[in-house]
């Protein structure tokens, strides 16, 4: 399933875990993914996104591990991808890139991360 990427590209209420850490994170990713997509040649500001998703992935699993999360493997798989797909970008991002982060930000919130309210 597909949901519709907000213009501008800002966290929304819509995008709420209801855990107060994990929906400000989500709000730094959002604004992370604009600095790239607003300087796609800036370096730094990719830099910046990569450490943000890093920090933050490692928030959502220690969070799981704790809960004793029942997705907790398949969920930690998907922030390895794009972990891995963000370590092979270099600038100037191409429209494309960008794209895809922003299309896989807003799905991977809305389908997967979903899944886990009301269980950490």
């Amino acid at each position: 399933m597909s949901f519709p990427i907000p213009e501008p590209y800002r966290w929304d209420e819509s995008f709420a875990v209801f855990y107060q850490t994990i929906d400000d994170e989500h709000k730094g990713l959002f604004d992370g993914i604009f600095k790239c997509a607003n300087s796609p040649s800036d370096g730094a500001a990719l830099t910046d996104l990569a450490q943000l998703v890093k920090h933050h992935f490692a928030t959502e699993e220690a969070m799981f591990k704790k809960a004793n999360y029942s997705e907790y493997e398949a969920h930690k798989k998907l922030h390895d991808e794009f972990v891995e797909t963000l370590g092979t970008l270099s600038t100037p991002l191409s429209a494309d890139t960008i794209k895809f982060a922003k299309e896989w930000l807003v799905n991977h919130i809305k389908c997967t991360d979903f899944k886990y309210k009301g269980k950490l």
